[in-house]
């Protein structure tokens, strides 16, 4: 989860320098998503399942 937190810091300090490198941008938000999908994955490995 800190890399995920580390990754939005980065980004936004990025995205405030002007002109900005949309590429690097784009590659560091696809690069936060996977990282919270692997998260949510992992999450639900460690949470039982609960059937309503």
């Amino acid at each position: 989860m800190l890399e995920h937190r580390d990754l939005d810091d980065v980004i936004d300090r990025i995205s405030e320098a002007v002109p900005f490198d949309q590429l690097q941008v784009g590659r560091l938000k696809k690069r936060k998503l996977m990282l919270k999908d692997q998260i949510s994955r992992l999450e639900s490995q460690l949470l039982p399942d609960i059937i309503a």
